[in-house]
């Protein structure tokens, strides 16, 4: 279980040298030359494979990838000063007669590897990916790079507000916490991590690879990050597709702000599939029966911590737990939804319960410090990008306001996060307002991010196309685990043939 906030070719070493070199002469194009020489740097191609346990790396050299570490300035206002890796792959084309560019790939998070999922991209995108040179970058400080970590004891700042004024208190000082660990153990990187930044690298990636455009597919942070670059780049895109679209205003003051109804309707539809299956997990036979299940184990933390194996699960975990595995819409996380519930209304019922085996993999990371810099990172660049306001008497307000409507999620997506005990960021946040073609694809039941920041970004590029996939309560649906055909050939074709659809298209979840 994962907390929600993928024909092999064989080709050689000295091939995918050459492959690279037909590319042409890496051109400088930033306006300071003091970066030239991170434009024009030739990289160590070598094999992606880290050790013998590397099974992503043994998949990327299945298909003839290679990988290496770029070097990029640490302050792009300082180029001449202290600089840092970022890990890139290529899987190479194999049509080169009828080689379209390079295709970027970024899966979101803030904080998740691209390079790792790279070869699920590539099965995707079936016979398009002859065409592409596929590329995966990992941002700065996350997956093969170096790492930001803060030595947090959990992988997530988000926690629930928890019922009155003394839990929110509780929850200030744990955030102010989080914010202080930052400064005193990774102060010297905090500044640095952010999207502007992660965009200059990706564009720095571009000169190295000599392509005046790189394509783009960004998954759900990852379509901010691409509405960041084609801002700060414009012209330097080619094909786009945001698949799961973040509108940036959206964005502040908190990421999942205003998701409380979305995420209702995609527990309420997971709860019909639960009560169509009660003979196993005895949760109700109905929808609302099982709410109401879900609402008495809420009720239960509230009182008193869940004993779960050797963790405790009080009123600030369990809503966490219950929005963390929504947002897939498969019949396997059904069945991981259905298997953690019963384990919680175990432990609410008898006092404790051992974990389900989805439990027992995501309650460590909660609990300590294994996916500390996975949080730790994700937290600096969301408060980099959308600090929100300062004062914390303004999410308290808002907690309020929402939890009579919204008793589960309204505390949970509404309370205070580390960011206003954060070094107020370097740059002000982008403005987006270029109007770049793009393929834009958002399911109506996004519990992650609305379907309506999808129409609001379409709005604001009327030379997009969007894709609405209906009755799907996924977040993010191109590729293979979703496996939705009439998302992946609109997606595929666009990418083959540059054409965006002639109109806005309509698919059916699923």
């Amino acid at each position: 279980m994962k907390l929600a906030y993928r024909n092999r070719v064989h080709f050689g070493a000295a091939a995918m040298v050459a492959s690279l070199s037909l590319i042409g002469t890496p051109a400088a194009s930033a306006a300071d030359h003091a970066l030239d020489r991170y434009y024009r740097q030739a990289p160590a191609w070598k094999s992606c494979v880290r050790n013998a346990q590397d099974a992503p790396g043994k998949q990327l050299a299945a298909l003839g990838a290679r990988c290496a570490a770029l070097t990029v300035p640490l302050d792009y206002s300082r180029p001449g000063g202290r600089t840092i890796s970022v890990a890139v792959a290529v899987v190479p084309a194999t049509d080169t007669a009828h080689r379209i560019g390079a295709l970027v790939v970024n899966e979101g998070g803030p904080g998740d590897p691209a390079i790792d999922y790279l070869t699920d991209r590539h099965a995707a995108l079936k016979k398009v990916a002859a065409r592409y040179d596929l590329v995966g970058i990992d941002p700065r400080f996350v997956g093969r790079n170096a790492p930001l970590d803060c030595r947090w004891p959990t992988s997530t700042s988000m926690r629930g507000a928890g019922l009155d004024r003394a839990d929110f208190v509780r929850m200030t000082d744990f955030q102010r916490g989080l914010a202080a660990k930052c400064r005193r153990n990774a102060g010297d990187l905090l500044p640095y991590a952010s999207s502007r930044n992660a965009a200059r690298d990706m564009d720095v990636v571009r000169g190295v690879l000599g392509r005046r455009r790189i394509s783009y597919l960004g998954i759900s942070y990852g379509t901010y990050l691409g509405e960041v670059y084609t801002a700060m780049f414009p012209g330097r895109a080619d094909r786009v597709v945001l698949d799961g679209v973040h509108e940036p205003h959206h964005l502040a003051p908190w990421p999942e702000y205003g998701t409380e109804q979305a995420n209702e309707n995609a527990l309420r539809h997971w709860a019909s599939w639960a009560a169509a299956h009660n003979g196993t997990y005895g949760l109700g036979s109905t929808a609302d029966g099982v709410l109401a299940t879900v609402d008495r184990v809420q009720a239960a933390a509230m009182r008193r911590p869940l004993a779960v194996g050797t963790y405790r699960l009080d009123r600030h975990v369990v809503p966490l737990l219950m929005y963390g595995v929504l947002g897939e819409d498969l019949r396997q996380t059904d069945q991981d939804i259905a298997a953690m519930v019963r384990t919680l209304k175990r432990a609410a019922e008898t006092g404790r319960a051992e974990p389900d085996p989805g439990l027992a993999e995501l309650l460590p990371s909660l609990f300590t410090g294994q996916d500390s810099a996975y949080g730790s990172t994700q937290t600096a660049y969301l408060c980099a990008d959308t600090p929100g306001p300062r004062d914390p008497e303004v999410f308290r307000r808002a907690i309020e306001r929402s939890r009579a409507r919204h008793p589960l999620f309204g505390p949970l997506f509404n309370d205070i996060t580390p960011c206003p005990f954060w070094t107020p960021p370097r740059e002000r946040p982008t403005v987006v307002d270029n109007d770049v073609p793009a393929l834009l694809v958002n399911a109506t039941g996004d519990p992650r991010v609305l379907y309506s920041e999808a129409r609001a970004m379409h709005t604001r590029w009327p030379g997009s196309r969007l894709v609405t996939v209906r009755n799907s309560y996924r977040h993010a649906v191109y590729g293979l685990t979703y496996a939705n055909a009439c998302v992946n050939d609109t997606v595929n074709a666009y990418l083959d043939s540059g054409r965006l659809p002639a109109s806005d298209l309509t698919c059916t979840g699923g």
